[in-house]
């Protein structure tokens, strides 16, 4: 069985890995989806969040990290996953992320699995660090170590 993660991971955080960690113990493999999405912005080009996410995650063999832009849906086909993954933080993610799960099943019948945030990370999010980091705070318990150093370039050459 495989599973697709997709996210901006814009940048990847300890929550992101945490939820990887746990994928791979219920699936064979996991794919990591970096959405692309010429619309946004973010602070690091889909190169170095593809580079970021391949060295946090180099430790497990059954994760691939891939970029997609579009619908899920069209990811999900494109990498032959039997299930979106999405984790949650609280209920306002709850609300939405049921939305998506069932627009998605009704696009093409895919079932995505909801997996709640270890309460370590359940506040932690891209944004948040990305802010954090803006201001000189420490990030160093919220991203692995290559993160926490990229981010520190690149608001130390602000």
């Amino acid at each position: 069985m495989r599973a697709l993660f997709p996210g901006s991971f814009d940048p990847v955080t300890n929550g992101h890995l945490d939820l990887i960690a746990r994928l791979v113990t219920l699936v064979d493999e996991v794919v990591v989806a970096v959405a692309i999405n010429p619309a946004k912005h973010p602070l690091f080009s889909r190169e170095e969040r593809v580079a970021l996410l391949r060295e946090a995650c180099a430790c497990w063999p059954t994760v691939q990290i891939q970029e997609f832009i579009g619908l899920v849906v069209d990811a999900a086909r494109q990498y032959e996953a039997s299930m979106i993954v999405r984790g949650i933080r609280g209920n306002g993610e709850l609300d939405r992320e049921m939305q998506m799960a069932q627009a998605n099943r009704a696009l093409c019948g895919i079932e995505t699995l909801l997996l709640p945030a270890h309460p370590a990370w359940s506040f932690v999010s891209s944004s948040l660090v990305r802010e954090i980091a803006r201001f000189g705070g420490d990030i160093a318990p919220y991203v692995p170590a290559p993160v926490a150093a990229r981010l520190l370039e690149v608001y130390q050459a602000d």
